[in-house]
């Protein structure tokens, strides 16, 4: 590394140091897993969105040819289009841009453990997690409160920001002066690219344990019981046979996270008998 570009990288690890550094947001209601990351800022919400949705409509193209893309009146389809209808407006006060996300949500045939939540609200399940798990409803919620929790907390971005920065000087550089100081934002069109497939992107395990705990708040202020994260990883594990499906490949170990998911209970508890109590109201 040549010592321009050495500072340069100490330069914009300062700035994200600074990002980060700022007062911890007020108490509220539920899990608490701090602000988003300061690397969020190296990728442009707007070109990580438009490269999702043009993936989302290349893989419902695909599915289609192939006869694997579940009707409008599928009843599995019904079923989580109306689990997200409960979840989604609970979602929007994690991030502003999602009020403005064309939420969707589609059935793709496959024998796939796998579900996901492209950034733009932009939401897929597979036939085999619904079917070899034997989902419930409580269960369903809580992997679709996880999935919506990464486009949430923009942990795409993230990722992307973070291979801004290990990937050298120029994109970095181009990334930080559009996203933070209003240059061209074509000079980022690089850490755009940089994002891969979006519907099987790897998140950290941080960024993980925290879409678990977002998630299972999502599911509880919709009504839907946050223990059935407990009963959810437990499936997840039998079906994994040593080898853990596409959906766990880069998760915690069940243990781990269930451990969490029990730690949290606590907190979303309250908020789940309260909207219980309201829908039988």
């Amino acid at each position: 590394m040549t010592l321009p570009t050495r500072r340069f990288t100490l330069t914009v690890a300062a700035l994200l140091l600074a990002g980060a550094g700022h007062a911890a947001p007020e108490q509220r209601e539920g899990v608490d897993v701090g602000k988003n990351s300061a690397f969020t800022k190296l990728a442009p919400a707007e070109e990580v969105e438009r490269m999702a949705l043009q993936q989302y409509r290349q893989q419902l193209s695909a599915a289609a040819e192939k006869r694997a893309l579940a009707p409008a009146d599928h009843p599995q389809l019904k079923r989580l289009r109306a689990i997200a209808q409960r979840i989604i407006p609970h979602a929007l006060s994690w991030n502003p841009r999602a009020r403005d996300w064309q939420w969707e949500v589609n059935l793709i045939g496959s024998k796939q453990i796998n579900a996901y939540c492209m950034p733009g609200g932009k939401i897929a399940f597979y036939t085999g997690i619904l079917d070899q798990l034997q989902l419930t409803d409580d269960e369903v919620a809580m992997v679709m409160g996880h999935e919506i929790a990464h486009a949430l907390r923009e942990h795409a971005r993230e990722r992307m920001g973070k291979s801004a920065v290990t990937e050298g000087v120029a994109r970095v550089g181009g990334a930080v002066l559009s996203a933070w100081l209003g240059i061209d934002p074509r000079v980022t069109d690089g850490v755009a690219r940089g994002g891969a497939n979006l519907a099987v992107l790897s998140f950290s395990r941080s960024d993980e344990t925290e879409a678990d705990l977002v998630g299972m708040e999502l599911a509880a202020r919709a009504g839907y019981d946050p223990r059935a994260g407990v009963t959810l990883w437990q499936k997840m594990a039998a079906a994994s046979k040593g080898a853990p499906p596409q959906w766990l490949s880069t998760h915690p170990a069940g243990k781990t996270r269930i451990a969490e998911i029990e730690q949290n209970l606590p907190k979303v508890m309250p908020l789940y008998e309260r909207a219980r109590k309201t829908r039988v109201q």
